[in-house]
């Protein structure tokens, strides 16, 4: 059996987390074996709390880290188990963590992800690698986005540009651009699916919009729509990145207050909101002659609606080139585990900003 590397993901969406089985001996890597387990309801609370606060409570905090390690190693085995694989046929695990807090523009500029490393490690018998973003921001980069540089090798064309949306809690785009001459491009477009998750969890009693049906049966505010959209971080030049811990609630609600809407209507808008930072970030970037999509929100059919009037060229998911858009950020942590073990560079500067090109995270021996 040729060797194998799981990638494990755990978005801003805090729904819970993707396995990924991976075999990368061909060009397009295949997925093996693929499961979705969400977070206990308890434990999705713990991690709401955690990043929600402005300051935390030790104790809570290390429990949490080590509970969330015993977690991911859990749904590793479960993964494993159901398709008859042992811990010898993995060659390491990337696992991307649980983003606590991303601020890569502080005065001392950091990213946290918690799930404690060694604990995989040891309940899995799998060598881990893990804490991929603070080595890119001890350079000078965001730590973010991460997963350009693998869009890069997988979707680079020579005859078409490529766009490559990611749709999570925050949406994220890759620019390949045809000419091989030209650098990598990419950032953080703004919320995704987050704003809209919140407020349907907050106002709406259940934890997310399924098919964008309840935002479809709104109207658009007008007005709430440009204030929010007033924000900096949408004008703001690349290399820029973000997270729920600036896109949340509480930044809605002065917008909000200026300019009052109904339930739906707000959702409405938020959708808009979220299919108008995608298509600005495209104009940004010049010419493009075909969009991939991936992520939860290629699953919202009034998001995807809301892009196609938006943006005049064609739309499809990277299903079209073999791969689940559901699992591919997955897949990408299994592809930076594999660099860091082959001693090769994961971050590219020309997206994150930092000062060189570097093997990221930390590796945790079986």
């Amino acid at each position: 059996m040729p060797p194998l590397y799981i990638g494990l993901m755990s978005g801003t969406s805090l729904d819970g987390v993707d396995t990924a089985i991976v075999n990368f001996e061909q060009q397009t890597p295949s997925l093996v074996a693929s499961h979705y387990q969400r977070y206990p309801e308890e434990l999705l609370q713990a991690i709401k709390r955690s990043c929600q606060q402005s300051s935390i409570n030790i104790e809570e905090f290390g429990q949490l880290d080590a509970r969330l390690g015993d977690f991911y190693a859990d749904c590793i085995q479960r993964t494993l188990s159901k398709n008859k694989l042992s811990a010898n046929d993995i060659s390491a695990i990337g696992s991307h963590g649980q983003t606590i807090h991303h601020s890569p523009n502080s005065e001392w500029p950091f990213s946290l992800q918690i799930g404690d490393p060694n604990r995989i490690a040891e309940k899995t018998n799998i060598t881990v690698v893990a804490d991929f973003r603070r080595r890119d921001i001890a350079a000078g980069g965001q730590g973010a986005p991460l997963v350009p540089a693998f869009h890069q090798q997988l979707f680079h064309s020579n005859s078409e540009t490529l766009a490559v949306i990611n749709i999570g809690g925050i949406s994220n785009i890759s620019y390949l651009n045809k000419d091989p001459a030209s650098p990598l491009i990419g950032f953080d477009c703004g919320p995704g699916n987050t704003l809209m998750d919140q407020w349907c969890q907050q106002h709406l009693s259940c934890r997310y919009d399924e098919g964008g049906q309840l935002a479809s049966q709104g109207k658009t505010n007008t007005a709430l729509l440009q204030s929010l959209l007033s924000d900096p971080y949408f004008s703001a030049t690349h290399p820029k990145s973000t997270g729920p811990e600036y896109f949340n609630l509480a930044w809605l609600q002065p917008h909000l207050e200026q300019h009052p809407c109904s339930i739906n209507d707000t959702l409405s808008t938020l959708c808009e909101l979220s299919a108008d930072c995608i298509a600005l970030s495209c104009r940004q970037l010049g010419d493009i002659e075909r969009i991939l999509l991936c992520g939860g929100g290629v699953h919202n059919q009034y998001l995807r609606q809301c892009l196609e009037q938006r943006l005049e060229v064609p739309l499809a998911t990277t299903q079209l080139h073999g791969i689940d858009p559901d699992y591919l950020e997955a897949i990408a942590f299994a592809w930076l585990a594999k660099q860091t073990i082959e001693g090769k560079p994961g971050n590219a500067p020309s997206v994150t900003g930092a000062n060189k090109a570097l093997i990221l995270g930390g590796i945790y021996p079986a």
